[in-house]
Formats: structure tokens, C-alpha cells, sequence
């Protein structure tokens, strides 16, 4: 899976309640929940931000709550993956379930920018900062995550899975 976007840039600890705020967890509709990603943080970023790009995040990114509207926000929004120093162990599963990239790189969030262009390799394991001429390593995804990643989430892997031993 190859995965090019530009950079959304947070910093570090951004919570559940950052990425899509309690006040509308009254709906479980994605593409509602999307127009509201990031807003506590940016209240433009649903605006401006395009189709396949991507954010890089500090440390701890998805801490709080343990819903899984914040993943499915930020995915239903057209965000392609999130690279982050490190996240919170709910987050990473949820992001896993709902079928969101995630890749941990502390020298992705480190030596990158606002805007920059990246390439994530996941199954080589590479980030390449194509503004910057640098690159990445990064531990690849395992094939059964990638495997549920590309059914669009542990629903549809479980159901593909079902159906395929028929």
C-alpha cells in the first residue's frame, strides 16, 4: 500500500475530544462526523485540508475516550493515514478496526512540516519527506493488518473471511 498526501501537523496528546468533540457524538453518521474532525483545534481544517492527506502528530495522539468516532472521523474526512510520534493503545486498535493507516515515527513528526509531501510505503516500511529529500524507516504492517486495512475495516475483513471458507 502506497499512501502520498500533504502534512497536517498537531502536536502532542491531541485527545478524542480534539478530534471530533463530545457535542456530537449524538449521531454515529460518518460524513457528519467528519465535518466536524479537528474543529476544537482548527476550525478551518475540514475546509481546507484535501482529499488523501495526511496528518503527523507528536506523542500520545488519540488519548481520552475510547470511541471509535474519532478514527472514523478522521478517515471518513478523506484523511488517507496518521503518523505520529506514538498513540494511544485504544486509538491505534480503533484506527486498525475501522480500516485507518496509522505508522508510529518520531523523525516523521521531527523533521517535517506543515504542507510537506510524503510517501508511506507500508509494506517496505518507508516515508519518504519529498520536500525535505529525507526518509524514513518505519516498522511495516503486519500482513494481516494490511489485509484488514484494505477490506475498509474488521467488519468487512471478518465478513471477506467468512464468505472465503464457504
Amino acid at each position: 500500500m502506497i499512501i502520498k498526501g500533504s502534512i497536517w501537523k498537531f502536536g502532542d496528546n491531541i485527545d478524542t475530544d480534539v478530534i471530533i468533540p463530545a457535542r456530537y457524538l449524538n449521531t454515529s453518521d460518518a460524513e457528519e462526523l467528519a465535518s466536524h474532525c479537528m474543529e476544537d483545534y482548527d476550525r478551518e481544517f475540514i475546509k481546507k485540508m484535501k482529499q488523501g492527506d495526511i496528518i503527523v502528530a507528536g506523542e500520545n495522539f488519540g488519548c481520552g475516550s475510547s470511541r471509535e468516532h474519532a478514527p472514523l472521523a478522521i478517515k471518513t474526512a478523506g484523511i488517507s493515514c496518521v503518523i505520529a510520534k506514538s498513540f494511544a493503545r485504544i486509538f491505534y486498535r480503533n484506527a486498525i478496526n475501522i480500516g485507518l493507516p496509522i505508522f508510529e515515527s518520531a523523525e516523521t513528526f521531527e523533521q517535517s512540516k506543515q504542507g510537506d509531501i510524503l510517501e508511506v510505503d507500508s509494506e517496505v516500511g518507508v516515508i519518504k519527506n519529498f520536500s525535505n529529500n529525507k526518509e524514513f524507516q518505519i516498522n511495516p504492517l503486519p500482513d494481516f493488518i494490511r489485509s484488514i486495512i484494505s477490506a475498509g475495516g474488521l467488519v468487512e475483513y471478518t465478513k471477506k473471511e467468512v464468505r472465503r471458507r464457504k
